[in-house]
């Protein structure tokens, strides 16, 4: 790797937290949100132990409960102070640093007050969910000092870690969970969808699937995945391709890295490093899944076709084989008898391996294996049919979601063409974690509403919508879960 890049990425362990400051302390070695809330967190602890408490811009009610939280922390001295935008741009430069070095923007902002709002005589962090902050500040793949979330759940995050690392209050997510509601907004979500979560993890007869997109695994989330797995709250797992490539380079303990804003994409390309936002895979990474992919399929001897699940089986009980001191997705999935299914099979760096090395195949005059899709379809059909219920876990959206959620209009379909008589199913729970809005118009942000339309979802079902960044969200969903299931 190139001497500039200095952070090795970690996964984050929740059987290794036990508080809610553990688990953000983890995210700052994270990537996306979850390192956001980590290192924001951070630093502004780092400005109270050095008794450079920031002010905080808000232009909410102080009478509600984010704002008796604020006054709070003011009262503890973890803050300078609360001050509105307009009373802030009235104020002279000399006043506010007599206050405070160091401010925190909480919301939105008016373009009015946006110069009056720089702060060169100190640092800002900025915490919204509209992504707003100073232009200089923020690059592509750079975000320091920022939080894209709503303020109702960050705030609450960042109190309780202040409590415990300065006055050494211990709290549990099971207690945190239990205290988001009373703010509203996005932290009501979350706890909303925790105990969602938990219901349809302790309904025995409900079979929960889970569906992925978006980068979690080089988010470092891909430990959790495993908890979920290992901890039998789900009995599938549909995925983009590219998320399982990347858990697989964990799998066998290679490591991404924080992007370095100082160099630049062509300089990376040169040096064969793919950036994923605001993280580095080493292509030697992809070098080596290439490998156990060869090894796999030169081990498969059937003439018989194979599907991405079989795929999927088969690299786990390699890994099971080959790597049994490391922890990863697809070698829980083998060890839980949990299919992974990844119905975009060939957009990922899998299936790129998948074609190249049938290629190779037919030039040394060997029969290429053959691929079946459709295995697939009748195998989650013969899942979800023989299930007395159905839930699902739906982290972001996309074709992993749809593939799940596409179960019930099949089986309507195929019973209404008289190819099949099968048993009606709809999902009876839901919980979702994606950040898009339902007005873009794509599936990401489709409610489970309207998938009542589409005789998808029970009508009197369980469902809950979390709108936000889901490595912020998903560690504190699964430990609620793990707390419950341990206190049982």
């Amino acid at each position: 790797m190139p001497k500039y890049i200095a952070k090795q990425l970690k996964l984050l362990d929740l059987k290794k937290c036990n508080s809610v400051a553990d688990i953000v302390e983890g995210m700052t070695l994270c990537s996306f949100g979850a390192r956001m809330l980590g290192e924001a967190t951070a630093k502004i602890r780092e400005w109270i132990t050095q008794e450079k408490p920031p002010l905080v811009i808000y232009d909410g009610k102080l009478d509600s409960p984010l704002g008796r939280l604020l006054q709070e922390m003011s009262d503890r001295q973890w803050l300078a102070g609360i001050i509105s935008q307009q009373d802030y741009a009235a104020t002279s430069k000399r006043e506010i640093s007599k206050r405070a070095e160091n401010l925190i923007i909480l919301g939105a902002y008016s373009e009015n007050f946006e110069a009056a709002l720089s702060n060169p005589s100190g640092e800002t962090i900025f915490i919204n969910a509209f992504g707003m902050a100073k232009s200089a500040d923020i690059a592509d793949g750079y975000f320091p000092n920022v939080v894209f979330s709503e303020p109702s759940f960050v705030v609450p995050v960042i109190f309780t870690v202040l409590e415990e690392r300065l006055k050494g209050k211990h709290t549990t997510v099971t207690q945190f969970i239990s205290e988001l509601i009373a703010y509203g907004g996005l932290a009501a979500e979350v706890s909303k969808g925790a105990h969602t979560l938990l219901a349809m993890v302790d309904d025995p007869g409900c079979t929960v699937v889970l569906t992925l997109s978006g980068a979690m695994t080089i988010a470092k989330m891909g430990l959790i995945i495993c908890d979920l797995v290992d901890q039998e709250m789900v009995h599938a797992i549909c995925s983009t391709g590219a998320l399982m490539a990347h858990g697989l380079v964990e799998s066998i303990g290679l490591s991404h890295f924080k992007y370095n804003p100082k160099d630049d994409d062509i300089n990376l390309a040169q040096q064969r490093i793919n950036r994923v936002t605001d993280t580095l895979e080493p292509e030697t990474n992809l070098d080596h899944i290439e490998q156990i992919i060869s090894q796999v399929l030169d081990q498969y001897h059937d003439n018989a076709p194979l599907s991405p699940r079989l795929l999927h089986g088969a690299i786990g009980e390699y890994l099971t084989q080959k790597y049994p001191r490391e922890r990863g997705i697809l070698k829980s999935a083998y060890e839980q008898n949990v299919p992974v299914f990844v119905p975009a099979f060939y957009d990922s760096e899998i299936g790129n391996d998948i074609y190249t090395h049938n290629r190779g195949r037919e030039l040394q005059g060997r029969d290429a294996i053959p691929f079946n899709l459709e295995l697939d379809t009748k195998y989650l059909l013969d899942l979800v049919t023989s299930s007395e219920k159905i839930g699902i876990f739906t982290i972001g959206g996309g074709v992993p979601r749809n593939f799940m959620q596409n179960i019930a209009p099949l089986i309507e379909l195929m019973n209404e063409r008289q190819v099949a008589d099968l048993p009606e199913k709809k999902f009876a729970y839901g919980c979702r974690i994606c950040p898009d809005p339902m007005y873009y118009g794509h599936l990401s942000g489709c409610t489970y509403s309207e998938g009542m339309s589409w005789r998808k979802m029970e009508a009197n079902g369980l469902f809950s919508e979390i709108r936000a960044d889901a490595t912020q969200i998903l560690p504190f969903l699964v430990k609620f879960v793990m707390e419950a299931q341990e206190k049982a």
